[in-house]
């Protein structure tokens, strides 16, 4: 399980090119445009007779996924991304539980 902080202190390579504070949140991938390159040729080569053209996979391994952070500088609101490593439990921002018993 990893539990990022929702803001980071980190180089800004935009205007700021100093250490800044920087708002954290998780990287998601955009809506697929039908109108991509890739999209159009397979819609083309699908059209018709002749059933399925490309193959569709299903023999997924992987158990976990890389969480990719999106941090956006406070200050000149420029963002870029940082790669962690693979996990299967991301949490943004959670409070840690104190160990020990509670009373």
């Amino acid at each position: 399980m990893v539990n990022v902080p929702k803001e980071r202190r980190t180089y800004c390579a935009g205007k700021c090119k100093k250490h800044a504070l920087h708002k954290v949140t998780q990287y998601k991938a955009g809506k697929a445009s039908n109108f991509a390159q890739g999209k159009r040729r397979y819609d083309s080569k699908q059209m018709g007779f002749g059933g399925q053209t490309k193959p569709i996979f299903h023999k997924k391994a992987k158990t976990t996924r890389k969480v990719v952070l999106r941090l956006e500088c406070k200050k000149c609101k420029t963002k870029k991304h940082l790669c962690l490593k693979r996990t299967k439990h991301f949490e943004l921002g959670a409070k840690a539980a104190a160990s020990g018993h509670q009373y």
